[in-house]
Parts: structure tokens; sequence; C-alpha cells
């Protein structure tokens, strides 16, 4: 049997091929989402096909009782989480003085506050075990901003925030909590860009294309397994070149 990673927002985009590459690595798979069924289902056949065990939770990430409700059913049909990847997120983009309270809040609900939860229901048997991986996955919106994303930027700016905080909380209990901050994915929430401004985010990109969802999925694999031991406290651009500096 191998570790147990919760992977949050897992049905589809990213945490779609995050689930499935920890699968591909050994790991069992909790595969979290909060209402495609369907989808979430699917993710698990994929993750079996690896040979580990793969099961789909409902819940809201948003909710702290709908959090410590997952983890407690978690725990009780596939055994305590190892691997904690906090992916789930939304975006409502508006510009700031336009922007209504209601987008504000959900951003940070779902993008900020979903993963102090659900970080907080994991750490407890990581640190009886002595043993743990925190993964945040951000954006590099967090690093340079983008106009029209106030509530988005301030999200994934505050998920850096957080994950540097607990990994100087834990480092010292065999727990690692670390960021991935992706660039522009080639996802459903990117698929609505026109062509245009397509053409003018690939001019930004030094590797000249989007990224696909698997080449998140494998950094996080990295930081979710042993061989990133010695790495805690950090944010890895998955950005092909666009933020560096």
């Amino acid at each position: 049997m191998g570790r147990l990673a919760l992977v949050t927002g897992a049905s589809r985009g990213i945490g779609r091929a995050v689930a499935i590459t920890l699968a591909g690595h050994g790991m069992d798979v909790a595969v979290c989402y909060k209402s495609n069924a369907e989808m979430a289902d699917a993710v698990c056949a994929a993750a079996e096909g690896a040979g580990v065990r793969a099961k789909a939770f409902q819940a809201d990430v948003s909710s702290p009782e709908s959090v410590d409700a997952l983890f407690k059913e978690v725990k009780e049909s596939m055994g305590p989480v190892s691997v904690l990847v906090n992916n789930a997120g939304i975006a409502r983009d508006n510009l700031l003085i336009r922007m209504k309270t209601r987008e504000w809040d959900e951003v940070l609900a779902s993008d900020l506050s979903s993963a102090f939860y659900c970080a907080r229901a994991a750490l407890r048997d990581m640190v009886k075990a002595r043993y743990g991986r925190v993964v945040c996955v951000a954006s590099v919106v967090g690093l340079v901003g983008n106009a029209g994303q106030c509530n988005y930027g301030a999200a994934k700016a505050g998920l850096i925030g957080f994950a540097k905080s607990a990994a100087r909380e834990y480092a010292g209990k065999g727990v690692t909590v670390n960021v991935v901050a992706p660039g522009f994915i080639d996802t459903d929430m990117t698929g609505v860009i026109s062509e245009d401004s397509r053409t003018a985010l690939l001019a930004q990109i030094p590797v000249g294309r989007l990224g696909r969802p698997e080449d998140v999925a494998e950094v996080v694999a990295f930081l979710a397994s042993d061989a990133s031991a010695y790495v805690t406290g950090q944010v890895l651009a998955v950005d092909g070149g666009m933020t560096m500096c």
C-alpha cells in the first residue's frame, strides 16, 4: 500500500493531472471534487489503472465544516493523508472598482482559506507520523499580479505567505510545505481566451507555448516525494520562463 495523497479540485485540469500523475508514482489517491461526480470517477478510474487505490470524495473546501467531514471520511475509508495538494480554486475576474464584495469573498474563500482548512486537518496525522508533504498550487499572478484579478492575485500571494509560514512551523516535524506557481496552462480556465489574447500571451512566454497540466503535475509529484525532503518553503514557477528574473 502506497502513501495516500489527497488532491483538491481534482476532477479536471491541473488537479486531474496531479491525481493521475501521483498514482503513476505509486501513491493512493483521494480525489476531492465539489460538483462533478462523473468526472471525478473518471479520474479515479485512470488512477486505478496504475495499480493503486483511488476514491472520489465530494466536499466544498471553502467550508471548514465540509473539510473536517472530508478528512474524517477519507481517514475512515482509506487511511491518514500523507500528501496534501491544495489545488482547488476559482476565478471571478473584474476591475477593482467594479469588483463586487461577493467576488472578492468567494475567491479568497476558495483559493486561500481552503488551503488553511485542509492543511489544518491534514497536519494532525502528518505530525504524528513525522512525515508529510503539503503542496499548494498558486499562480504566477500571485508573484507579478494581473489586471482584473486583484482578488485572485491576493489569494495566490496569500497562499505563498501561508505556505512559507507553515513550512517554518513544521520543518522540524518531518513535514515540508511548498508552492507551485503555474503560468498560463492549457485548461478550461484558459480555453475562453480569445485568439488575439492567446497570441499576446505566447509572446511573453520564452518557450513559446502554453503549459500542459502534466507540466505542473510532474513538479507537484517531485515536491510530494521523498526526493524533495530537503526542499521546503519554496515557490517553483512552472511558466515557460515567463517570470524569470
